[in-house]
């Protein structure tokens, strides 16, 4: 198995702009969410920044930060 290519850094002489790191998401306790791999759930606690404790029917799992793969429904 090969590892994945490391992110490209922006030099500062590149005429080209820098990529804009996406939004921080921010969830609260109660909302809906469905995430890529576990599916549907709800938010049932929050660690400020680090994770987000999600309650998806048959399990509770701790997601954490930057939440690529979850969406607020």
């Amino acid at each position: 198995m090969t590892k994945p290519a490391a992110p490209k850094r922006h030099l500062p002489t590149s005429p080209f702009k820098a990529p804009v790191p996406p939004a921080p998401k921010h969830f609260a306790v109660g909302d809906q969410v469905t995430h890529d791999m576990y599916g549907l759930g709800r938010v049932v606690g929050i660690e400020e920044g680090i994770a987000a404790l999600v309650d998806f029917g048959s399990a509770q799992m701790r997601i954490l930060s930057p939440y690529t793969k979850m969406t607020k429904l």
